[in-house]
C-alpha cells in the first residue's frame, strides 16, 4: 500500500501456449486483448518471456502503454536468446531465473497476484495447478480451444472447492472479474496487517 492508502498495482500473469498452432486464429487476437485489458484496468503484465500467446499478451500491454515483465528459464540474456531462442520484444525487463521451464513456471506463478490462462499446453496446466495450490485468483479465457474444458475437468475431479476461479470468453470481463478477486485478497491482507500492528502498540 502506498502513502496515500492505495494498493500496489496488481501483478497479473498471463499464461498460454508458446507454440499455438493448435489454438486456432482467435487465440492470438484474444490474448493481445487480454494484455491490453490488464493495462487498461491498472495491472502490470507478467509472462514467461516466451514466444506464442504470452508474447501477444505482452504486445497488447506495451501498445496500450503498460508495463511488461518477463520471467525467463535462462541464466542470462545470452542464454535466453541463443539457447532457448526466446524473444526480448515487448518487455520492460526480464528476470533470468536460471531454473529451466519448470522452475521458471513456479517462480513466475508465485510472484504474481493472479493468473490468467488462455489456450495452452502442459506448461499452462502446470502454472494453473501451482496457482490453484497457492490459492491465487485464476481467470480462464474461454474460446475455440480445449484448454478451458480440460481445466474445468481438473477442477471437477480435484474434489477441492475453489471460489477464486472464474471463466469468461470476453477478455475485458475476465480481467475485471479477476481484479475484483485480487482486490478482496489485498483488502484482507492489509486488514490483517493493520490488526497485527495494533496489537504491537
Amino acid at each position: 500500500m502506498d502513502k496515500k492508502g492505495n494498493f500496489l498495482k496488481p501483478k497479473i500473469c498471463v499464461s498460454g501456449a508458446a507454440e499455438s498452432s493448435h489454438c486456432g486464429p482467435e487465440a492470438s487476437v484474444k490474448m493481445e486483448e487480454l494484455g491490453r485489458e490488464v493495462t487498461r484496468q491498472g495491472g502490470i503484465l507478467i509472462t514467461g518471456a516466451t514466444t506464442g500467446l504470452p508474447l501477444w499478451a505482452a504486445k497488447g500491454a506495451k501498445e496500450e502503454g503498460g508495463v511488461s515483465i518477463g520471467f525467463s528459464p535462462a541464466d542470462t540474456e545470452a542464454e535466453h536468446i541463443n539457447f532457448y531462442k526466446l524473444p526480448t520484444e515487448y518487455m520492460d525487463f526480464i528476470i533470468y531465473t536460471g531454473f529451466g521451464y519448470p522452475g521458471r513456471d513456479l517462480l513466475l506463478t508465485k510472484s504474481v497476484d493472479a493468473v490468467l490462462l488462455g489456450c495452452g499446453r502442459v506448461g499452462t496446466i502446470h502454472e494453473f495447478t501451482v496457482a490453484f495450490e497457492d490459492g491465487k485468483p485464476i481467470g480462464i479465457l474461454e474460446g475455440e480451444w480445449a484448454t478451458d474444458e480440460i481445466i474445468q475437468t481438473i477442477i471437477e475431479k480435484a474434489h477441492r472447492p475453489n471460489d477464486k476461479i472464474v471463466f469468461d470468453s470476453d477478455p475485458k470481463k475476465l480481467v475485471a472479474k479477476v481484479l475484483e478477486l485480487v482486490k478482496k485478497d489485498k483488502e484482507e491482507t492489509y486488514k490483517n496487517y493493520k490488526r497485527s500492528n495494533l496489537r504491537k502498540l
